[in-house]
């Protein structure tokens, strides 16, 4: 191919499927798709939708199973409550998504966009569908569109915005009981508007913006918006397992001729492939930006490879190395590093979490004092105590020594540990003289709750008694 030819082939990425030369979007009718793809991402979305709408509704000792209040800083993930002072976790657990989306992407290219994305999800799974059964297939909606407004046309088109709506507010009340927890939700839906001004204003808002996305921005937010598409061109290789068109077998392509014996390649350029295409691209022309992977152009392809009577999958996931050489490889020396470095990162997440407990404890000699006489022949040291409570839960704090008999004085008021909240005071530890053998005498001070045991710190108790005086 000269480069005069290549030049003409590559003008496909010059401009946008949906959009003209003068800047005018190109309204994008894909045909309702079919096949084994299609039924398995419809078992894929009834999973993850399932589970995006209870989840919220299920609740873990009294709590939500996930909560992710930005505002307030509160976190619980799975039931496991994370708060302020579990940043770290929230850092590596980042840059671990962050990693894996990278690992992914190089491996087998943009699943993540045609399989568990909510934009695909929500636009081909759920509204699209709706789309279908009110208006018919493309070419119904297409003579729908151009037809006269009748009142067929106008009830159509009425009832299919009224349910994209009601869905879209569903889909933000959902998305707020993420954020505000299902109980303060049912609060705001329940009570006079004028209680919940704030709330209500959210939820107007969520449910006009995912309504305008769902029912006209639709694809763009692919193309246009999402960062993820642009980042492929950098993260993709040619060993990158991604939707692709065999072009060695399929070209040159060519309608079939009936009784004519078959020179050219297996394309019988159909167009079928590029007519279920929600982003309106054309898979032969190679990876571009739009491909969001949903697979649609593998079952029509396939669909029609069959009515022929060629072999399927002359669109299949595969790589540019795979359809060149007929050979996959996966574990290419990128792949490996980033699996080595998410391995890293999830095993010291994993780490961190196992040895995380609810409540963490400090205890410390107040620095810069020595010991306190005290009456009837007793010394006492100074301590620091700091509890810092990641549970929502409030209680009560008591210190008891465990090992040796003594007394322990909290100064101020008793120890009650807010929700979410740090807890610091100071204590003395008093002690008999007879007791003292050493100058550093070992300390164990168990922090209970309720008369259950928290934790137990070691610590010391300084002071030394000379025995022949009794004097220290």
């Amino acid at each position: 191919m000269n480069d005069s030819n290549k030049a003409q082939d590559d003008n496909f990425r010059d401009s946008l499927a949906t959009v003209t030369k003068e800047g005018k979007r190109i309204w994008i009718y894909p045909k309702k798709p079919f096949g084994k793809f299609y039924n398995a991402r419809n078992y894929v979305t009834l999973f993850l939708l399932a589970f995006l709408f209870l989840a919220p509704f299920i609740k873990v000792n009294g709590h939500p199973f996930i909560l992710l209040n930005i505002l307030e800083r509160k976190f619980i993930i799975f039931g496991i409550v994370f708060g302020p002072q579990d940043f770290h976790l929230f850092v590596l657990a980042m840059i671990s998504v962050i990693v894996s989306i990278f690992l992914f992407t190089v491996v087998y290219g943009r699943i993540f966009c045609g399989w568990v994305c909510p934009q695909t999800i929500f636009m081909e799974m759920v509204f699209r569908k709706i789309e279908y059964w009110i208006e018919g297939d493309a070419s119904k909606q297409k003579a729908l569109d151009k037809a006269p407004w009748t009142g067929e046309k106008y009830f159509k088109k009425f009832s299919k915005h009224i349910i994209f709506f009601v869905i879209s507010f569903i889909i933000a009340n959902t998305f707020l009981a993420y954020i505000i927890g299902i109980d303060q939700l049912k609060e705001i839906v329940t009570d006079p508007p004028s209680q919940h001004l704030g709330g209500l204003t959210a939820i107007t808002i969520f449910s006009g913006v995912f309504y305008f996305i769902f029912a006209k921005f639709r694809e763009q937010v692919c193309t246009l918006v999402c960062p993820y598409g642009r980042l492929q061109g950098v993260m993709l290789d040619q060993n990158s397992i991604v939707i692709a068109y065999d072009y060695i077998r399929g070209e040159p392509r060519g309608k079939i001729k009936k009784g004519e014996e078959r020179t050219k390649g297996d394309c019988i350029d159909c167009h079928l492939c590029v007519d279920v295409c929600p982003t309106g691209i054309d898979i032969r022309n190679g990876t571009q930006l739009e491909c969001v992977n949903c697979t649609a152009c593998i079952d029509a392809c396939d669909y029609v490879m069959e009515k022929v009577g060629f072999p399927k999958k002359l669109i299949k996931y595969a790589s540019q190395e795979e359809i060149e050489t007929r050979k996959r490889k996966i574990f290419t020396p990128r792949a490996i590093g980033y699996t080595v470095v998410l391995v890293i990162l999830l095993s010291v997440m994993l780490g961190l979490l196992l040895n995380r407990s609810d409540v963490e404890l400090t205890i410390l000699r107040t620095p810069g004092l020595l010991y306190q006489e005290q009456r009837d022949n007793k010394i006492s040291n100074l301590y620091d105590v700091k509890i810092v409570n990641k549970t929502f839960d409030s209680f009560p704090a008591k210190l008891e020594l465990t090992n040796i008999d003594g007394e322990i004085k909290i100064i101020g008021k008793d120890l009650t540990v807010e929700p979410q909240g740090v807890t610091e005071a100071k204590f003395l530890v008093i002690l008999k003289k007879d007791q003292l053998n050493s100058l550093n005498t070992p300390l164990e001070i168990a922090v209970k709750s309720d008369n259950k045991i928290i934790d137990v710190i070691k610590t010391n108790f300084l002071g030394k008694v000379d025995r022949k005086d009794n004097e220290l």
